[in-house]
């Protein structure tokens, strides 16, 4: 079973690392340019080792000229999973 995740990505910008937006995206900061698939390959690469799933496992099904990417994962794993897997940690607000 798959999943599609959306992803926003930031190629360029000197650091690897995913985060939540304030609007609960995954946001994903990228070393590699965006030119000749660099930074779609590194997002690949790194969300493939996150998941423990090879590369093949992993597609950008829209979005491959920009930032906003549709990312398949051959896998049977929830989108709670997989933002666990990039490290990424979920903040919970609290009312008072």
């Amino acid at each position: 079973m798959a999943i599609i995740i959306e992803v926003k990505v930031v190629p360029s910008s000197g650091k690897q690392q995913c985060i939540l937006d304030k609007t609960g995206t995954i946001k994903c900061y990228l070393k590699n340019p965006p030119e000749r698939g660099k930074a779609n390959q590194e997002l690949i690469k790194m969300i493939a080792k996150a998941v423990d799933v090879p590369q093949a496992d992993v597609q950008i099904v829209s979005g491959e000229t920009t930032r906003n990417k549709k990312v398949r994962i051959n896998k049977n794993v929830t989108v709670d999973q997989v933002i666990a897997a990039l490290g990424i940690e979920q903040q919970m607000s609290i009312g008072m």
